[in-house]
């Protein structure tokens, strides 16, 4: 079956002639048109082609990002976690990890519906990406987890940049204008910091900072801020 090329620019096929040296009024009339021809489908096949790694590189965006929410999916973040060790670890550089786990986010579903949490999903993936740097490294590990890579940034700082996520994302809450019954819910964020050590890898750190998450969380229950 013949396969049907894009049509090609003429100038663009007469350049590639150009380039090429070839003077079609020294050809005969039939072996012209085969150089013709042929130069046609090479710049067809190169239009092609760029579209292809157009469509690639789409495709690669679209298995990195999370399935709704514009930040990295887990498998992309535990990629990205795993060479920001590696630099970390050849340039002794100082690296951190969040772990954020939103608190009453179960209400949300449970009183509001699946279409509001996914509402409150995407608030706090704006929040993320509006207060990191472009450098820092943001993706959603699984429901209402949330993962963050600081790198070149201090425990401390790191402690501190936690600690404005938090109070960013406790500001948010959900409720029925249309009717003072239903409850307000109001979304938290128990924040778990960990800081990497040589030799540890993207599980444990991702692990060290999940029970460090736990940890702020029950804190946070003991205050009254956290509930589910």
């Amino acid at each position: 079956m013949a396969k049907d090329f894009p049509m090609s620019d003429p100038g663009e096929t007469r350049a590639l002639l150009d380039a090429l040296g070839l003077d079609l009024t020294q050809l005969d009339r039939r072996t012209r048109a085969a150089v013709e021809a042929l130069s046609e489908e090479v710049m067809a096949l190169r239009d092609e082609s760029a579209m292809l790694r157009a469509a690639l590189a789409e495709s690669e965006l679209l298995a990195d990002n999370d399935a709704l929410l514009p930040i990295f999916n887990r498998r992309a973040f535990e990629r990205e976690v795993r060479r920001e060790i590696a630099l970390s670890g050849r340039f002794q550089t100082p690296l951190s990890l969040i772990f954020i786990d939103l608190d009453n986010f179960k209400l949300v579903n449970d009183i509001y519906g699946h279409a509001a949490g996914d509402s409150v999903l995407l608030k706090v993936a704006e929040i993320l990406a509006q207060r990191t740097r472009e450098t820092d490294i943001v993706g959603r590990l699984g429901g209402d987890e949330f993962g963050v890579v600081l790198a070149h940034a201090s425990f401390e700082d790191s402690r501190r940049k936690a600690a404005q996520l938090a109070e960013a994302i406790d500001a948010l809450e959900v409720r029925d204008e249309a009717s003072a019954e239903t409850p307000i819910v109001r979304i938290g964020a128990s924040c778990g910091v960990v800081e990497w050590r040589p030799g540890q890898g993207a599980a444990a750190l991702i692990a060290r900072a999940d029970q460090a998450m736990f940890v702020e969380k029950s804190r946070r229950k003991t205050d009254g801020r956290a509930a589910r």
